[in-house]
């Protein structure tokens, strides 16, 4: 889940950090949409084998890609599919803004990108095993995430290496009507959040708590959650004043969630950062196909057909970057 960027004084970079759980089903019953196993609809089925074409050497950037993944004929993605638009369940699938990137960049390396979903906060640590090659989550690109630093600065790993993908910023989810009248994250000083563990918006309520303090304001208390969709039945039941999430997630989920009724969306758009594709960093040929296969699908418009449909075009950037967060 959760996926996400540059905040600002308080804040860190998102998560996943996208477009949160699918409102009407993440408020409803996200706890059922984190079963390992489910794969994109655009290739693979369930249990893991592929319903789409072998792999393919006539494809422009097939000789790009590193030869084990040349004979798989997958890539394998580690994902938390509760995030809607960015990744979620349909059914058995996993659909989203994400999965139809991969398709466009499947076209390109001509291969399946099957797609597992997870716990968002375990996902980095699935990539050195080779359980997955890479994560693709709505993922903040972070220093932290990129040296493999926890929240206080500990080597936790040996980092990984971002494709950068997409641009979101903080959102901040509140009940209709914005009763507290939240439009800002200072205005949250002396009340109650909720986030998802393990996403960049759980160290921005931390940060957003010291400075609340240091102000000589109220404190900010929060409490973190294994998906967001939890996050948001708390702010649903009146348990917290908001959720922080990815603008993109934040704005969808106001839009679906009871027919629109329940949440509104604040965004703070003046903190853009990227949303990266994260692979070990020893997988430099990876990384690099991955660079080249985004930049096509760029040029050959089915990057921007993947994002208008799911109303995304605002997170659209102009060519791919490799760790470009900060």
């Amino acid at each position: 889940m959760t996926a996400r960027t540059t905040r600002s004084s308080t804040a860190v970079k998102t998560r996943t950090s996208r477009l949160a759980a699918v409102a009407a089903i993440a408020v409803a019953g996200s706890m059922l949409l984190t079963a390992c196993g489910d794969q994109t609809e655009s290739g693979s089925t369930k249990d893991g084998g592929s319903s789409s074409a072998p792999a393919s050497g006539k494809a422009p950037l097939f000789s790009k890609l590193p030869a084990d993944i040349q004979k798989a004929g997958v890539i394998k993605v580690g994902t938390d599919a509760t995030y809607a638009p960015m990744e979620f369940k349909k059914g058995e699938q996993i659909v989203g803004v994400d999965p139809d990137i991969a398709a466009a960049l499947g076209k390109q390396l001509g291969v399946t990108f099957q797609f597992e979903s997870g716990t968002f906060d375990t996902l980095l640590t699935a990539l050195p095993t080779g359980r997955t090659d890479i994560v693709m989550s709505s993922m903040t690109d972070t220093k932290a995430r990129q040296e493999g630093l926890d929240d206080k600065g500990k080597k936790t790993g040996t980092g990984v290496d971002f494709v950068d993908y997409f641009t979101a910023s903080t959102g901040i989810l509140v009940k209709k009507g914005n009763p507290a009248n939240i439009k800002s994250l200072d205005d949250l000083c002396g009340k109650k959040l909720a986030v998802q563990r393990g996403t960049t918006y759980e160290q921005a309520a931390k940060d957003q708590a010291a400075k609340c303090v240091k102000d000589g304001k109220p404190a900010l208390t929060f409490e973190s959650f294994p998906t967001d969709a939890e996050a948001q039945t708390r702010v649903k039941a009146g348990g917290a004043v908001a959720d922080l999430n990815d603008s993109p997630v934040a704005a969808y989920i106001a839009k679906t969630a009871g027919g629109g009724n329940d949440f509104e969306a604040v965004a703070n758009k003046s903190d853009a950062g990227f949303f990266g594709i994260a692979v070990d960093k020893k997988n430099t040929q990876l990384r690099d196909a991955l660079a080249a296969a985004l930049d096509a699908a760029i040029k050959d418009g089915s990057y921007k057909a993947a994002l208008d449909n799911w109303n995304a075009a605002d997170g659209a950037i102009p060519a791919a970057k490799i760790n470009g967060g900060s």
